[in-house]
């Protein structure tokens, strides 16, 4: 008789199914942020007069003081800004920008900066650490004084002279000289601001030179 076969029990192994690979995190979405409003309308579509604030008897009594501070802080106002003292020049040769003390470093430094080229910083006497050359000036009471160094300009540079506000013309019109001194061509003078009725525009256009200026107020 044949041996009787035995029962073996063939336990199924138990294998856990591979763990599913988690999903990688999604990025937590960045809400662009909304346009400012400035009194119900889109500030892009703001003109930069209204961006100016207006500070009566400052510094003294009978000025109206404008203060482009609140155009600067303005991202869409500084941006609208540089861009309109920069777009008469595009493709005509500049090969630096100079800026008057001290708002006119803060626009000219920008409108260099967009234009690719150097800046050149015109001071108040004894600012400036190198060697100078310097130019005085009339103010309405006594004298003033201005400066660039002596190896801020190669002759015959093309040169644009930036500055926040033209009034009178006093410092403009000895920045030009001064910039010519030192062997510059000037080939322009670009202002935020014009005060037409005190005549500095025209001031600076009799000495040759084509002045922008982005926005007007009257008086003083």
């Amino acid at each position: 008789m044949a041996a009787p076969k035995s029962k073996t029990k063939v336990m199924a192994s138990k294998t856990k199914p591979p763990a599913k690979a988690k999903a990688p995190a999604r990025a937590a979405k960045v809400k662009a942020p909304k346009p400012r409003i400035h009194g119900g309308v889109p500030a892009s579509l703001v003109p930069l007069k209204a961006r100016i604030r207006t500070i009566p008897n400052y510094p003294k009594p009978g000025i109206m003081f404008r203060d482009i501070t609140t155009l600067l802080q303005d991202p869409f106002g500084f941006r609208k800004l540089v861009d309109d003292l920069v777009q008469p020049h595009a493709g005509h040769r500049i090969d630096a920008v100079a800026g008057i003390e001290a708002r006119g470093f803060i626009i000219g430094g920008a409108v260099a900066h967009q234009l690719s080229v150097g800046f050149i910083p015109v001071r108040k006497k004894g600012k400036l650490p190198w060697d100078t050359i310097g130019i005085d000036y009339q103010l309405e009471y006594g004298t003033d004084r201005i400066e660039i160094h002596k190896d801020a300009i190669t002759r015959g540079q093309s040169v644009l002279l930036v500055d926040d506000l033209i009034a009178t013309g006093g410092t403009a019109t000895a920045a030009i000289k001064l910039l010519r001194q030192a062997g510059a061509n000037i080939v322009g003078c670009s202002f935020v601001i014009d005060l037409p009725d005190l005549g500095g525009k025209k001031r600076i256009e009799a000495m040759g030179v084509p002045v922008q200026a982005l926005v007007e107020f009257e008086g003083e």
